[in-house]
């Protein structure tokens, strides 16, 4: 839990990008909320993407045979956000628990928003006719 101002942050998971023998030699920070996802990246400037969980759509895991020895991998996901239609979180530990971490909170976010995957499906609004049909 993060106190930022009087706002508490209270994070479900946060690891930092391990790229080198699984050790988190980065200051790239990953952290993840009930809301959204956060990745921070810099030092001396800091850059912040915020991803809404429900925006969420496709989440899969990458590992190399390297990442497997370090119990590592890299954790693509595909959203509806329009600044970042793709992103990867990448070497993280434990990456088949963190995707399935992240997956469940995307559902339970859509649930708690009542937004079903469906209403991202149309990404291009010329297929639609005047009266809403396909």
């Amino acid at each position: 839990m993060k106190k930022m101002g009087k706002i508490v942050q209270k994070y479900i998971w946060e690891d930092r990008k391990r790229p080198i023998f699984g050790l988190p030699l980065s200051f790239t920070k990953y952290k993840l909320t009930e809301e959204k996802l956060l990745i921070e990246t810099g030092v001396l400037s800091i850059n912040q993407e915020e991803v809404r969980l429900y925006r969420i759509m496709d989440v899969s895991v990458k590992c190399k045979l390297i990442q497997r020895i370090f119990n590592v991998g890299t954790i693509h996901c595909c959203s509806a956000d329009k600044s970042t239609p793709e992103f990867d979180i990448k070497d993280v530990k434990n990456p088949m628990q963190v995707k399935e971490l992240i997956s469940k909170n995307v559902e339970e976010e859509r649930q708690r928003k009542r937004i079903g995957a469906r209403e991202y499906m149309v990404s291009d609004y010329d297929d639609v006719d005047d009266d809403g049909h396909f």
